[in-house]
């Protein structure tokens, strides 16, 4: 046997096997034996199928699995020990040879590699990088506020409509004529005035009491088409050739929600007894919360500024025409324009995965299962706290679904994946010149 590989370019390598019958018969030969010991056939009491009769039978099938199973191995035996740094997975030439495949070939094999770029690793102790510390501006406070006043407000029916109210209607498509459609669209339904697009219509709105008729057209009112589907109950495809768009509305009732009064009762409901006790503590406590679930937005932030910077500073060419052809191979019903336009998107991620694994193989870091299987546990309470709130459930039980998920090898590797992006972001965290700079909210949102 030999094996040996050519590169073509900085990115493109042919990896070569040669195989004799010595090199692969001694397999062939025991994959045969084994295969009678198991084969039930007619006239053969089970396990007393002649070995020579399986070779006659079966035995080019066999061949073939065989062989590919010998050249698979010493390739990546192969690559292991020569330490080639490959994209994707070996892929036979398509101008092959062909083979009589009648055990006495002398075959030889070739594979194209791509080869993953060289470039250094684009960050070091002189990198400068912004951490936000976001503080909640006031009009984030007060939808908050607002929002946890309403949670816990109560439900009212006044006589008159305001802006915010929601209006339980009955809604009659109405002709060119103006007047109701016959065979048209009645439907009853909620109406959201904060929903409402349109200003001259959100004012028709309000004002409003039981049995009072307007005239809305539909379309303009709401921009959303599945907002129009709901409101008149139809499908969201039929919204967009629905031609009569005007519809009288008439209020059944309107009910409004009543926010909750700031008192120790609503303290002691949102924030736990004697923790909030005035109006100046509540709003202190808002902002604190706000400003704590924002600090994940500042760690994405810098995230996405760290992949960015390492996407520019990385010049790198790719065996572009090698990955195309892989990812058609592994991904057979992909349509050529579908591959086309995600291309660019495919070697971005490829590039950034390529300086994550330098940084990990340079700073021997290492992601061990332990690692990856209290994500596992993490994601899973997360889950059953979501969806069952009063289910206790112990450690021990959390392991065993833990180890369950990781038996899912997309799973596995998502949460694998997961972990290398934390311990490659830690380092650079560590690495890299931060500068702490506040910033409010509604600013925050203005950075690209």
């Amino acid at each position: 046997m030999n094996i040996s590989h050519e590169n073509i370019d900085e990115t493109n390598a042919v990896i070569t096997v040669d195989l004799a019958p010595d090199d692969y018969n001694p397999q062939v030969d025991k994959a045969i034996k084994e295969q009678a010991k198991k084969a039930k056939l007619p006239g053969f009491r089970p396990g007393m199928v002649p070995a020579s009769h399986i070779r006659r039978t079966y035995g080019k099938a066999i061949l073939i699995d065989e062989v590919n199973r010998v050249v698979s191995d010493k390739i990546n035996a192969y690559i292991g020990d020569n330490k080639l740094e490959i994209l994707g997975q070996p892929l036979p030439k398509e101008d092959d040879a062909e083979y009589n495949w009648d055990f006495a070939d002398n075959f030889s094999f070739a594979y194209e590699v791509g080869l993953a770029p060289q470039f250094d690793v684009p960050f070091t102790e002189k990198s400068k990088f912004i951490q936000y510390v976001i503080k909640a501006d006031k009009e984030t406070l007060e939808s908050r506020k607002k929002n946890l006043r309403r949670s816990y407000g109560k439900m009212t029916n006044p006589e008159v409509s305001e802006d915010g109210d929601v209006l339980y209607t009955e809604l009659k498509q109405l002709g060119t004529d103006g007047n109701e459609l016959e065979g048209g669209i009645v439907n009853t339904a909620s109406v959201r005035t904060d929903l409402i697009d349109d200003k001259k219509i959100k004012k028709s709105l309000i004002g409003l009491r039981k049995d009072d008729t307007v005239t809305i057209d539909i379309k303009k009112a709401f921009g959303s088409a599945a907002d129009i589907a709901r409101i008149i109950g139809i499908s969201e495809a039929d919204v967009e050739s629905l031609e009569n768009t005007q519809f009288q509305l008439m209020v059944k009732n309107v009910n409004r929600l009543e926010e909750a009064e700031l008192n120790e009762e609503f303290y002691t409901k949102v924030f736990g007894e004697g923790v909030v006790t005035s109006e100046a503590e509540f709003e202190e406590k808002v902002k604190t919360e706000v400003e704590e679930m924002l600090v994940q937005n500042a760690t994405q932030k810098l995230q996405n500024d760290l992949y960015l910077k390492g996407l520019d500073a990385v010049k790198a060419d790719f065996p572009e025409a090698f990955l195309k052809r892989w990812l058609k191979a592994t991904n057979p019903e992909i349509k050529e324009d579908e591959l086309e336009d995600g291309f660019a998107d495919f070697i971005k991620n490829l590039k950034w995965t390529l300086i994550e694994n330098r940084i990990i193989t340079q700073n021997g870091l290492e992601v061990k299962y332990e690692e990856v299987l209290a994500l596992a546990k993490e994601r899973i309470a997360a889950q059953l706290k979501m969806y069952n709130p009063g289910q206790e459930i112990t450690d021990q039980q959390l392991a065993q679904y833990a180890v369950q998920l990781l038996g899912d090898k997309e799973q596995a590797n998502r949460l694998f994946d997961e972990v290398k992006a934390q311990k490659v972001f830690d380092y650079l965290k560590g690495l890299v010149k931060l500068e702490e700079k506040e910033i409010e909210y509604n600013k925050f949102l203005e950075l690209k």
